[in-house]
């Protein structure tokens, strides 16, 4: 049991400086990006600074399964070289029993990952694309999905308009009886309007069988109501900036995301993607786990067998390459080609095995 704690402990101060070096990687490329697309903008540099560090959890998120390989590939060179390995075997104790504790780390990890880190990540990311948007273009688009349909928020130079829609089609370009609540730069209402459907535009709203109602002081609303077949309204939102606001899954706690999927079908959307992202979420410390077994898979050998180079390269290669097939995947998932359990499960419990295998074939010959 101590030697397990040992390989343990050893495995996860390598995997925390890892972490450490990539983070500040992260931190000190992100920057210079942002310095670089915000460099114009009104934004100080301490904003910069705090919208770069709001954007640095969800790329060390996605880096995970590089420094779990990684860490890996450095214990197992680490234990040859100081023939560790070779005095552990040399009581009688398997290989593969080495692996036990490097696996529960990565299990542990990737069980905080999906827990607890995962909504740090959802709600730095919400945030940062909240901030980005301010001191990109001045004004914050707002959406939200509850069970009164679909809320959205767009601002211009006339101020800000409110926009509710009780259902949508799949691909957020038409909403289904519409309200949009306009209020000038003051904050007062100027004009209320219903219509029956309303399709995003370039730059606008075409909205159909519209009713509108002003709401400035002095005047009846219901008297100087306005009916009109067809009528455009500026817009500052997109398809593109409806689309990525609802369909960016990593901006939603793993643990919102069941209620929010429901909210997203009773809305009328396609929850997909949403799915896939849950379910991927959750088979997240699987893939961790045979991250370890494809790096040790190539490691545990001495050093003295030589070939030490091609081994970590063909281990960090098959890894990145299980990474590519875990997106393509999702990808495949996402627009409902495959099964959306296949889709998350399968790259997971296939890199399982294959690590499973060649680590069976190496020790066991």
């Amino acid at each position: 049991m101590k030697l397990h704690f040992y390989f343990a402990r050893k495995f996860l101060w390598i995997f925390l400086g890892l972490m450490t070096v990539f983070l500040l990687l992260q931190v000190l490329i992100d920057l210079i990006e942002q310095l670089r697309k915000l460099g114009e903008s009104e934004a100080s540099f301490s904003d910069i600074l705090g919208l770069t560090l709001l954007n640095t959890p969800e790329g060390i998120n996605k880096l995970l399964p590089l420094v779990m390989i990684l860490a890996t590939v450095a214990l197992f060179i680490g234990l040859a070289r100081s023939s560790e390995l070779v005095v552990t075997r040399a009581v009688g104790r398997s290989g593969l029993k080495t692996l036990i504790a490097p696996i529960v780390v990565a299990l542990i990890v990737g069980g905080l990952a999906v827990t607890t880190f995962n909504p740090i990540v959802a709600a730095t990311s919400k945030r940062y694309h909240e901030l980005y948007q301010m001191y990109r273009s001045g004004t914050a688009d707002v959406l939200s999905i509850s069970s009164e349909g679909l809320w959205l928020r767009q601002g211009g130079p006339e101020g800000q308009t409110v926009i509710r829609a009780g259902a949508a089609n799949a691909q957020a370009t038409v909403l289904y009886d519409v309200t949009f609540i306009a209020y000038a730069r003051d904050g007062g209402p100027l004009k209320r309007i219903e219509a029956r459907e309303a399709e995003i535009g370039d730059g606008h709203w075409v909205l159909h069988g519209a009713k509108v109602w002003p709401l400035t002081g002095g005047l009846n609303p219901e008297a100087n109501a306005t009916r009109h077949d067809r009528l455009e309204l500026p817009s500052t939102l997109t398809y593109e900036r409806i689309r990525d606001s609802f369909g960016n899954p990593n901006a939603i706690s793993v643990w919102d995301l069941p209620a929010y999927i429901a909210q997203l079908e009773q809305a009328g959307f396609s929850a997909r993607r949403h799915t896939v992202w849950l379910q991927m979420e959750l088979a997240r410390p699987l893939f961790l786990m045979a991250m370890v077994l494809i790096g040790a898979a190539f490691t545990m050998r001495h050093v003295r067998l030589g070939g030490t180079g091609v081994a970590v390269l063909v281990s960090l290669l098959l890894g990145f390459g299980l990474h590519y097939v875990r997106n393509f995947a999702q990808i495949l998932g996402e627009n409902g080609q495959i099964p959306v359990l296949l889709a998350a499960w399968a790259p997971p419990l296939a890199a399982l095995l294959l690590g499973s295998g060649l680590l069976l074939h190496t020790e066991d010959g």
